[in-house]
């Protein structure tokens, strides 16, 4: 199998449980972290699928990484690749794909739930429990591009994932692990501080994040195998 192409923006913000999940199931994969200086590659060829990361940056900031990343998206996505993307992952996929990322009407933060639509598509990728609970961290979100479905949402963010044949676009992290939880739960970013006092229906305190860990994570790595083992089709 080629490997899998992993798009990493920062540093901190690593394959996470992605990785752990390609490992165990013998899937290779490379990782490029554009902040330690590693440049994504030119082409995807020679690789099987496509892999974005997040990161704090917006994807509309004009930053060589964030446009060379949209030219692989639309380069798996026209040889058919699987394409996947985590947060500003998935804002990428939309703009590479002609949609806008906005501000979202709420900035989300922790664990939020999710409303899943009852249609064919959405249970595909997500099972038939109506609901998930998911971790998320951001204040944009995507529009949808032509001819996406949407597979979630929710009241704070209409925008939550969507699919476009064997690609998937989500505003959420479900790539956590309890590394990269423990690392963000303990942010003392005085932006995330503030948005803990103003919008605290979506936004949790590092507390709140961890106390719910235990149970939340095993249920959103479930979740996580689910979505990754369609997009590979494992």
């Amino acid at each position: 199998m080629k490997p899998v192409l992993v798009l990493q923006n920062l540093t901190s913000d690593g394959s996470g449980y992605l990785g752990e999940w390609l490992t165990g199931r013998g899937v290779p994969f490379d990782v490029f972290n554009t902040q330690a200086g590693e440049v994504y590659p030119a082409r995807i060829g020679g690789y099987g699928a496509l892999a974005l990361l997040g990161g704090e940056m917006s994807a509309n900031d004009d930053l060589p990484s964030l446009r060379q990343a949209e030219r692989l998206i639309l380069q798996a996505m026209d040889a058919d690749l699987p394409v996947i993307g985590h947060c500003l992952g998935g804002q990428l996929m939309a703009r590479a794909l002609g949609a806008r990322v906005v501000p979202s009407p709420l900035p989300e933060i922790g664990w939020q739930r999710l409303r899943i639509p009852d249609t064919p598509l959405a249970r595909e990728w997500f099972g038939d429990e109506p609901g998930q609970t998911v971790f998320h961290w951001h204040r944009e979100s995507f529009e949808l591009p032509g001819g996406a479905e949407l597979l979630a949402s929710n009241a704070a963010c209409p925008h939550q994932a969507f699919a476009i044949g064997r690609h998937l676009a989500m505003q959420f992290h479900v790539e956590l692990n309890a590394y990269k939880l423990s690392v963000w739960s303990r942010s003392t970013d005085p932006a995330f501080l503030a948005m803990q006092r103003e919008h605290a229906a979506t936004v949790q305190s590092g507390n709140a994040m961890r106390a719910q860990a235990d149970d939340a994570l095993v249920v959103q790595h479930r979740l996580a195998d689910r979505l990754y083992s369609k997009w590979l089709r494992i």
